[in-house]
């Protein structure tokens, strides 16, 4: 028997929920979008993220859909918008898009209790540090982890509707508790945050002379400290535990380098330091890559590219006409030099085909 067609309504329509409308849209499912801001609301509706206001069946009994209602709010309301739309839609399932599920779940088990079996908390590992649904993209979640998070009296039911939202969006689901989620993120999302941040407030004291010779690695690490530090402060906030017990570990071992730098004892410094170093590559190896393949599985070829435009746009072209696929790409160029690098990233068999296929067409090969 086919299932009754999928149906949702997204409670905010920010960067999250904009881009989970055309996510849904490019599936061809049926989407209706709400927000306080009727801004949002308005600009989300022109980028075709969806409709408003839903049907008036919609979460009841009567409905002859399967009906979800996604919350995608900022996390100090996230407990309560939830609770909200679990009372409001009485038939409906609803999940939420939040960086952290203990508190949400905690939030609608204690305050309705008698519907918490229809919420299933939700977390799609995508984002940007823009904000607002000018920045949404129908393929944020492409590829993406997305955490489906049941707390202890979820149905079935509804945790299989929370999957299959994931897979709409071309995400695919991964399975844990609320607690391990909010450990999990704390160390993958949560820190690096932080990290970021720390290391992006030095600069704001530093001299223009410095600045001037930054490069990509230090734009890699401070890229995301120029996310909304008010909505960082609350995610922060609402998961503060693991993320404390990650930084004084962090802490300890940025001092443990420390003074082994400081040591007087040339001998002594550089086997420590050597050692940590080489715990970082262990750990960045452990990353998996697309598909869940671990990165080294892919061959690397760097191309220089002329600051000029078009030049990027003619690389791709000539990698597609060669009838290889990039399976990830990294752009190395820092605002006025005159050539930067692009490191593709392709399968190990299609290697030697795409490098003989770029040095015909004239590009510079590196490594």
């Amino acid at each position: 028997m086919t299932a009754p067609p999928l149906r949702t309504l997204i409670v905010g329509a920010g960067l999250m929920g904009t881009s989970l409308g055309l996510a849904l849209r490019r599936a061809g499912t049926e989407a209706y979008l709400e927000d306080i801001d009727p801004n949002h609301v308005r600009l989300a509706l022109s980028l075709g993220a969806g409709r408003t206001p839903p049907p008036a069946d919609f979460g009841r009994s009567t409905s002859s859909y399967r009906d979800i209602v996604v919350v995608a709010v900022p996390p100090a309301v996230l407990g309560a918008t939830i609770a909200d739309a679990l009372t409001r839609f009485p038939s409906a399932v609803v999940t939420d898009l939040g960086s952290v599920k203990v508190e949400p779940a905690t939030a609608v088990t204690s305050r309705v209790p008698e519907h918490a079996g229809r919420y299933v908390g939700g977390h799609p590992m995508a984002g940007s540090e823009q904000s607002g649904p000018l920045a949404a993209r129908a393929d944020l979640f492409d590829g993406r982890a997305w955490a489906v998070t049941p707390h202890t009296s979820s149905r079935p039911e509804a945790i299989a509707m929370v999957g299959e939202l994931a897979e709409l969006c071309r995400a695919f689901a991964v399975r844990m508790s609320p607690a391990a989620h909010d450990e999990a993120v704390a160390l993958v999302s949560h820190l690096p945050q932080v990290a970021s941040s720390v290391v992006a407030s030095l600069l704001a004291a530093a001299d223009e002379e410095q600045l001037l010779l930054a490069g990509q690695g230090l734009r890699d690490v401070t890229r995301i400290a120029a996310g909304d530090p008010e909505l960082w402060t609350q995610i922060l906030t609402s998961n503060a535990e693991p993320v404390a017990k990650l930084l004084h570990e962090s802490a300890e071992r940025l001092h443990q380098l420390a003074v082994l730098l400081e040591k007087s004892d040339p001998a002594a410094s550089p086997e420590g330091l050597r050692a940590a170093l080489e715990r970082g590559v262990a750990g960045v190896r452990r990353l998996p890559g697309k598909h869940g393949m671990r990165p080294e599985e892919f061959a690397v070829v760097t191309v220089q590219l002329r600051d000029q435009p078009g030049e990027l746009a003619r690389l791709f072209a000539d990698v597609s006409a060669a009838g290889v696929n990039i399976e990830d790409v990294r752009i190395d160029h820092s605002p006025g030099t005159p050539a930067g690098l692009a490191q593709l990233a392709v399968h190990p068999d299609a290697e030697s085909t795409l490098l003989r296929a770029l040095a015909e067409t004239g590009w510079d090969l590196h490594g």
